[in-house]
């Protein structure tokens, strides 16, 4: 197994996206990439520990690439927004990928050129690409929260 995290927006929509790929074998939504240890949603909201709700991701690479991950990644927020996705602001909502190897920071800077030749979105592209580090997992209830709700998706596609 191999593990993936990214940020791109509200976290429920994001990990629902993900939990949907074969070779997916499980998702976890939390906060990562501040300075607050063991936040809490209620502090990730006042945007001041310098989180963002991100999703981890575990996998089989044998059944699910990486660059996939970024595929899905990329078409399913819009990496031209900062600190934003939809109506939802702050730091929190910003769009990253926190690598977790020398090859993931590789595919991600490639992935992220790539779109950015291909000028389907006519600003820049803002998504941070950034070592991964400790990863705060959020509190029960935010876990699989669309499927407990029986949504399908809250989130902006690109």
């Amino acid at each position: 197994m191999a593990k993936a995290t990214f940020a791109a927006g509200c976290f429920w929509g994001v990990e629902a996206t993900f939990r949907q790929l074969p070779g997916v074998s499980s998702t976890r939504v939390g906060y990562t990439g501040g300075q607050t240890a063991n936040p809490s949603y209620k502090d990730v909201c006042t945007d001041r520990t310098g989180h963002a709700e991100a999703v981890e991701v575990e996998y089989d690479p044998a059944k699910l690439s990486y660059d996939k991950l970024l595929e899905v990644f990329w078409e399913n927020h819009d990496p031209t927004q900062l600190n934003r996705q939809g109506p939802d602001w702050g730091t929190q909502y910003r769009s990253a990928i926190f690598f977790h190897t020398p090859e993931q920071e590789a595919a991600a800077k490639a992935s992220k050129e790539r779109l950015e030749k291909s000028r389907r979105f006519s600003k820049p592209i803002v998504t941070q690409i950034v070592p991964a580090v400790e990863f705060f997992e959020a509190e029960d209830y935010h876990q699989q929260y669309l499927e407990k709700k029986g949504l399908a998706s809250c989130h902006i596609k690109a």
